[in-house]
């Protein structure tokens, strides 16, 4: 009985000091007021495709009734193929994602472990 509740105390006060530090986190993003910095978080927000935009460009050319666009617009639909396969269009989104799977894949491996 002693050591559960001894169990129970460490439980609670691990939970207390993460929402301490959760708390503080949250407080000092709240005092975050840089433009620069509001730019950079915004931009995370909303990741750019370069890839997809050249596709599109490229599909324009070599629709377009023009002879000299077809040779231009061939191309620019290989390249913006190239770029959707290379460019990491992550998002901060999707880095918190990757962060929840890797700890949910390390806590898996930890309880196998034991």
């Amino acid at each position: 009985m002693d050591e559960g509740v001894r169990q129970g105390i460490d439980k609670i006060k691990k939970v207390s000091d993460s929402l301490h530090r959760r708390a503080r986190i949250y407080s000092e993003l709240g005092k975050i007021d840089d433009r620069g910095t509001a730019r950079a978080l915004g931009s995370l927000q909303r990741a750019s495709a370069p890839g997809k935009k050249i596709t599109k460009i490229g599909f324009i050319f070599l629709l377009s009734p023009d002879p000299i666009s077809t040779p231009i617009g061939i191309p620019m639909i290989i390249a913006g193929k190239y770029l959707e396969k290379v460019y990491n269009g992550a998002t901060i989104k999707d880095v918190g994602q990757e962060t929840k799977n890797f700890f949910s894949d390390y806590s898996n491996l930890k309880d196998k472990m034991r």
